[in-house]
């Protein structure tokens, strides 16, 4: 083989580049209109809305847990995509039908698209990755550039489906998500078999094994018991938020099997303590930083000034800040960190996750000036939404490599798939709280009401404004950010391990 060809990346990594940033074009499509859609076509409550947008995030990163699993045991890797791919183009389809029928019908038609979305992302979001890794030889020096390439299409698909379905009618929003999906779907159907295999020219990927009766229907009663749960409130007429239950008990019950596992080390058991520690953390962290769908979203939409030489800008197109700021800066927080690194100042793990922490406070602490004092009928410049978003990405660039990686080192190999699986949990339980996070938003006046407004309360204290609510931010995650700062030195002492950290494109959450 030539030097070039040792030096180069082959093709397969390019594929899945592409065939990722059409599915995540397809999911930030769909995601920068979502919050939107419920409240003027549906006709939702912020509330509401609010809560069924954390639930369906929170399950969209629980369900590759389940994905991975049947992967493993039967489906094999390019089934698992196909079928996840497949599940989600119809559930945008769904989304898109529901969009047409409006606030009559509508509802049923957004959770039968719901449900596919979120099932389909959990076959398809673990094995598209896990293929990038086995296009290479273990211990391939080439594997950490190809993941920033691999991430840049993440990023790239992220960056231009607000712009694209932003534009749109929400019905044709859904269909353009749905089109991306379909073409990530038919790119890998097509060239999967020409372009998925490794160097020596074998196929790469877990082979599909015997599916009898009894998977099968594991299979069905997995999307049921999905169904079952988005419809909980409606089918039963109550308040019980059965999903914020699940998501938030199995954050409690987890790591409580496992830390009395007897057979744990002392040194294993402090390992993985650290690990739980700063999964809650990141919790503070996602919560607040995914008001980008939601919250932010709704304010982007009524009270910021979008109007750019005479031009309207869509809410949305805010949404794609951030993976335009990331693409931009991480290069740039590379060369700070090997800076720092060379000269033995680099911040431990724990610091830097603290640090990210800090700035999404320091984000919302930018918007809340704009805000202090802002009329129901007033509207604040756009550039203080962009500064936000600008900030809380250095603070993702801070946090976001650091997870997975440091997972990796510090579980022991015979639980790193269930600790890998944890920390999937702490991203689920962080979404559904940005979600309740998100409902609290002081609600606006609607057109022609006299009813008096009620105002959310968060632990006995009413929030009536947007300043009000946007300190509950920088109060949260300030606080959180503090408290870290003060056990870095002793969960780094607990991690025992040098703490050399790479940056990369990527977005571990993306």
């Amino acid at each position: 083989m030539s030097e070039t060809a040792k030096q180069g990346h082959p093709k397969g990594l390019y594929f899945l580049f592409f065939t990722e940033m059409w599915e995540r074009f397809s999911y930030y499509g769909m995601r920068a209109i979502f919050i939107l859609f419920m409240t003027k076509i549906l006709l939702m409550k912020d509330a509401e809305a609010s809560e069924i947008y954390g639930s369906y995030t929170g399950l969209v990163y629980l369900t590759p847990l389940l994905g991975g699993y049947l992967c493993d045991k039967f489906l094999g890797n390019r089934r698992s995509i196909m079928i996840g791919g497949l599940l989600m183009a119809i559930g945008q389809f769904f989304m898109f039908l529901s969009a047409t029928t409006g606030a009559n019908g509508g509802v049923a038609l957004m959770w039968l698209g719901l449900t596919a979305i979120i099932i389909g992302n959990g076959f398809f979001k673990p094995n598209i990755s896990t293929m990038v890794g086995q296009l290479y030889p273990t211990n391939d020096r080439r594997i950490d550039s190809a993941f920033t390439i691999f991430y840049m299409g993440i990023n790239l698909g992220a960056f231009f489906s607000p712009l694209v379905c932003g534009s749109m009618d929400f019905k044709w929003g859904f269909l353009a998500a749905c089109i991306g999906m379909f073409m990530s779907l038919i790119f890998f159907a097509l060239f999967q078999k020409k372009f998925l295999v490794s160097e020596e020219g074998k196929e790469i990927g877990l082979p599909v094994k015997q599916l009898d009766l009894k998977n099968i229907l594991y299979i069905i009663g997995s999307i049921g018991i999905v169904f079952f749960m988005l419809n909980f409130k409606q089918l039963f007429s109550t308040d019980t938020d059965v999903i914020g239950y699940f998501i938030y008990g199995s954050m409690v019950v987890m790591p409580l099997i496992i830390l009395t596992d007897k057979s744990l080390t002392s040194i294993e058991r402090n390992r993985i303590l650290v690990i739980f520690i700063l999964a809650f953390f990141v919790i503070f962290f996602w919560g607040a930083f995914e008001q980008a769908g939601a919250s932010l979203t709704l304010f982007a939409d009524r009270q910021t000034n979008r109007n750019l030489f005479g031009w309207e800008m869509p809410a949305s197109y805010f949404q794609s800040v951030n993976p335009l700021a990331v693409i931009l800066l991480a290069p740039i927080m590379s060369i700070i960190w090997g800076f720092l690194y060379k000269r033995n100042a680099e911040p431990s793990s724990p610091k830097k996750m603290a640090l990210g922490l800090a700035l999404v406070a320091l984000g919302y602490g930018v918007i809340a000036i704009a805000v202090k004092g802002l009329g129901m009928d007033e509207k604040v410049s756009m550039w203080w939404l962009i500064g936000l978003y600008i900030i809380h990405s250095i603070g993702e660039l801070c946090l976001s490599p650091i997870g997975l990686s440091m997972v990796s080192k510090l579980a022991p190999l015979r639980l790193s798939s269930l600790l890998m699986g944890t920390w999937f949990l702490a991203n689920a339980a962080a979404n559904k709280f940005a979600g309740t996070l998100s409902s609290l938003i002081p609600p606006s006046p609607e057109a022609g009401s006299t009813a008096p407004l009620v105002y959310p309360s968060f632990l006995g204290f009413q929030i009536t404004n947007l300043y009000e609510f946007f300190m509950l931010f920088i109060i949260m995650t300030g606080v959180a950010a503090g408290i870290l700062f003060i056990l870095s030195s002793w969960l780094q002492k607990m991690m025992q391990e040098d703490h050399k950290e790479e940056i990369d494109l990527s977005v571990e959450n993306r």
